[in-house]
């Protein structure tokens, strides 16, 4: 899953005791944040078999820090207590502790069994990268759902909010794409991990804009 994982930040984002939105953005990827950054280091590890998957072809055989459930749970928990030193509230905190740790849960319906509780076996998921037609409609659905959601609970604080709001879903679709369609092949490189942690930035910094272009309403206001 890819852009699914943005489904929990578009839904919290809408709640004024959320933290901000590209706070949010980041916190749905900080698994994958922490996985391409230790990949980097060779502390995780990946392979590219092929038709491991019949979505992908990453196999995702070494990664007992950033996607176990208890490395999970510590990275949230890390997350959370910055969003609460950053802003004293402990909704945010608590919201933005729920994003991170709905990647590990988005994560196991899709993966092939290569999740794990701590770090060792038995290796956990459901597997739906094997039913790519499935998953792909569910991506979609998550994705542009809950960005629709998100703009139905918030209003446009200027004459561009529209344009940016769209650019963001024209930049998630297009990443998506990207994701499902370009070459497969099993040449391993330090691109591949530069460029996933780019794609999560890029995102991040056009949530920036989106947040600055947009007002949280009240339930008076969505009703008036």
């Amino acid at each position: 899953m890819f852009i699914g994982h943005y489904a929990p930040a578009f839904i919290a984002a809408a709640s004024r005791k959320a933290p901000s939105l590209p706070v949010l953005v980041v916190a749905v990827q900080v698994l994958d944040f922490a996985f391409f950054s230790l990949a980097l280091t060779g502390i995780e590890h990946y392979r590219l078999t092929p038709n491991f998957t019949a979505s992908n072809w990453l196999d995702l055989y070494d990664m007992p820090i950033s996607h176990s459930l208890l490395g999970a749970a510590v990275l949230a928990a890390l997350f959370g207590v910055l969003v609460l030193a950053m802003t004293r509230s402990r909704p945010a905190a608590l919201i933005a502790f729920a994003c991170v740790l709905s990647h590990w849960l988005a994560d196991y319906i899709v993966h092939a069994p290569d999740l794990t509780l701590a770090g060792s076996p038995p290796k956990l998921g459901l597997g739906l990268w094997n039913h790519p037609l499935t998953e792909h409609a569910l991506e979609v659905l998550l994705a542009f759902g809950s960005l629709a959601f998100y703009a139905s609970r918030t209003r446009a604080a200027g004459p561009r909010s529209g344009l940016v709001l769209g650019l963001f879903a024209a930049v998630l679709a297009l990443f998506q794409v990207i994701d499902w369609f370009s070459p497969r092949t099993t040449e391993m490189s330090p691109a591949q991990p530069l460029l996933a942690l780019f794609a999560f930035t890029v995102l991040a910094a056009l949530a920036l804009l989106v947040e600055a272009t947009r007002s949280k309403v009240s339930g008076a206001q969505r009703f008036a």
